[in-house]
């Protein structure tokens, strides 16, 4: 590996992130080469679209695949598998008397008026969750422990009944981890083909149902995660690159692929998490105190804040339900997971997003998506329903002729002929319900910056958007002017900037404890944070950077605030500065603040990391192009506009008016009549509103 002083990597590092519609592969190469690649996705075995989008980049590049030295990895595997409901066949072995911890959960409804609201079914049905006659008290004493023949017993079962998976999750086992360890080897030792999990090892943590439906959505998705994982790496081996898997965690670090196996729910926002990475190291580069990072692909467009340098991690979010969230009103619509991933927040507009009229005559866009297969009707490959794409073709915003580097044709007039039906029960003609279709996509998503601005007691005025994705730039300039923030910011390689992540992402390990009594003392929790640093350290190695953090609330309170422990030992001194950093961020978040008497810790956490040795400095280079014919396009605003057609490179340093249309490799940005914009020295193209 290089040095930390040298940004260059010691070979080949190739970055490979799995998208809705399309694979985003980035090479970056030991002299600074940097070398893209978009392809269609191919489900159901997205894994072959991995391999072959990375032996495409190594040849374009004139690599050998031997040249490899890491393959970085964000995949949608694990989510994929809730949102669709194709885990394996999943049970619980618990505690008698809580069988039905997955039933009762917590009395939260996302919709509140909806009466034809369910909740979704358990992923582990009622005749597939088992008891033991075992008990692990409050303070951690077994009365009576779990009995070996039962415990074979229950595995008896569990063969009979053909279970594929088991989740470990008895009353009380965070206090007594030990114990419920003895029976997920038992049962290991019993069924030696199905996953199995203990609930310790994936959320230690009280509160039964938050960590019974971690543990249970770990091995619901455990045989796929472990299945692609190990698939992957056999392919990629018989294409002869042979370096380290590194999978992309939802908390934004990387993580070894056998591990990742182990906890799969650490991955489930794999993809959004890698995007969001890339944005805060651009933002530590240029010096940006607050940012939305606003990503945009074919199915979701999704939002998180950074501020100072780091992004917001959540303690826990819920997946399924047909999207993953992380907050406030929409809980209780999926699966809590507890885990720690970046607050990200998606809702169902891509650019693969299916537009319609309800009965109302309301235009809808999304949440259903046209994916990759069969995709947008203008793409040409057999889709018939109306799309953004399509729109956004219909507008002039999207070229005519071909998307992504020249690899997918584009059909103009399957396009029209698919939004047709749409304009006609509206009213209107094809190129108004596009525009409008537009205006509808931009609607639906300030409600996801909202979520992660002004729900948390951020202003969006104060901050800078950052947009990338393959549509992100086409609406990141309307969206800020819609939410007042006046600078959008477009990096280079914009459609593949997830990937561009995985290249500058750390090494990541967490560790957790749940607070107990005898951690009171200073020393107490002195001493746990090295036992929690030393396992970090164990993995990673002496060199990792380790961060500790503590979960604090204010006595009574359901839900806590994570805290950074600032470096150096721990002393009264330093907690205190711990309890006011605190009380400051409650008030800025909930608007009030308590008292010292009233703070609760409820978890002792370390983050280790291993600094990646590439600099994103490294990978902003434009590479040196011939400047394009000038061209003009019409495009559909509040009128139709003869509109300028240019590339990044063609961008000067000084501000230029829109209307243009600014074509890159794997994403198109547009800039409004109204708006400025430049090329600046890192080589984003910045658009500016003008803050009156």
């Amino acid at each position: 590996m290089a040095s930390s002083h040298d940004p260059r990597p010691a070979g080949w590092r190739v970055g490979a992130d799995i998208g809705g519609t399309f694979t985003d592969v980035i090479a970056l190469g030991p002299a600074g080469e940097v070398v893209p690649m978009k392809i269609p996705s191919t489900p159901p075995d997205y894994g072959a679209g991995v391999v072959a989008a990375t032996t495409q980049v190594l040849s374009l590049a004139g690599a050998e695949p031997e040249a490899v030295t890491a393959m970085l990895h964000g995949t949608t595997v694990a989510t994929n598998a809730i949102l669709s409901m194709t885990g394996v066949r999943t049970a619980v072995v618990t505690t008698r008397g809580f069988r039905d911890v997955l039933e009762l959960g917590r009395l939260r409804r996302p919709v509140l008026y909806d009466l034809s609201w369910t909740k979704p079914e358990p992923l582990a049905r009622r005749r597939n969750r088992y008891e033991l006659d075992q008990r692990i008290t409050a303070d951690g004493r077994l009365e009576p422990p779990a009995d070996d023949d039962e415990v074979r017993a229950v595995a008896a079962r569990l063969r009979a009944d053909g279970i594929e998976a088991v989740a470990v999750c008895l009353i009380n086992s965070y206090v007594r981890p030990d114990e419920e360890r003895r029976v997920a080897e038992l049962l290991r030792a019993e069924l030696p083909d199905v996953y199995v999990t203990a609930s310790v090892d994936v959320s230690p943590q009280p509160q039964e149902f938050e960590r019974t439906s971690t543990a249970t959505v770990n091995a619901y998705v455990g045989p796929a995660v472990h299945g692609y994982l190990t698939r992957l790496e056999a392919e990629l081996r018989a294409a002869r690159v042979s370096a380290p898997l590194l999978v992309m965690q939802s908390s934004g670090g990387l993580l070894d692929a056998a591990a990742v196996a182990q906890r799969p729910v650490q991955i489930i926002e794999s993809g959004p998490a890698a995007g969001v990475t890339a944005v805060q190291k651009l933002a530590q580069l240029i010096g940006l105190s607050s940012v939305v990072a606003f990503d945009m692909g074919g199915t979701t467009a999704k939002a998180s804040l950074i501020e100072h340098g780091e992004p917001f991690v959540s303690a826990d979010y819920e997946v399924g339900g047909g999207m993953n969230a992380a907050r406030g009103l929409s809980s209780g619509a999926g699966y809590p997971v507890r885990a720690p991933s970046i607050d990200i927040a998606e809702v169902g507009s891509g650019g693969g997003s299916i537009i319609s009229v309800d009965a109302a005559g309301a235009l809808h866009v999304g949440p259903a998506s046209a994916g990759a297969s069969p995709g947008p009707a203008c793409y040409g490959f057999g889709g018939e329903l109306p799309t953004l794409t399509d729109a956004n073709v219909t507008l002039g915003y999207l070229s005519p002729q071909a998307i992504a580097g020249g690899r997918v044709p584009m059909y103009p007039d399957l396009a029209a002929k698919a939004l047709s039906p749409v304009a006609e029960r509206l009213g209107a003609d094809v190129p108004a319900t596009a525009r409008g279709t537009y205006q509808v996509a931009v609607s639906n998503m300030t409600t996801a910056v909202k979520a992660v601005t002004s729900e948390r007691g951020r202003d969006p005025r104060e901050a800078t958007m950052v947009a990338f994705g393959g549509a992100g730039p086409l609406y990141a300039a309307e969206l800020a002017r819609e939410l007042g923030i006046s600078t959008v910011i477009v990096p280079v390689h914009p459609g593949l900037f997830s990937s561009l992540g995985l290249l500058v992402a750390d090494t990541e390990r967490h560790e957790l404890a749940s607070y107990r009594s005898e951690f009171a003392e200073v020393s107490a929790l002195a001493a746990e944070f090295d036992r929690l640093a030393a396992t970090v350290r164990a993995e990673l190695g002496a060199d990792a950077v380790v961060d500790r953090l503590l979960d604090m609330r204010y006595r009574g309170q359901r839900f806590e605030l994570r805290i950074r422990v600032p470096d150096g030992a721990l002393t009264e001194g330093l907690l205190a500065e711990v309890w006011e950093r605190f009380h400051a961020e409650h008030k800025r978040t909930y608007g009030r603040a308590g008292t010292d008497q009233l703070v609760e810790l409820v978890n002792l956490r370390v983050r280790g990391r291993l600094p990646t040795p590439v600099w994103i400095e490294n990978v902003l280079g434009l590479p040196v192009a011939a400047g394009r014919e000038p061209a003009t396009r019409e495009c559909r605003f509040a009128e139709t506009v003869s509109t300028p057609v240019v590339s990044r490179f063609d961008l000067g340093t000084e501000p230029a008016d829109g209307p243009m249309v600014i074509e890159d490799m794997d994403a198109t940005t547009l800039v409004p009549p109204g708006a400025r914009v430049h090329r600046d020295r890192f080589n984003n193209i910045v658009i500016t509103w003008s803050t009156e």
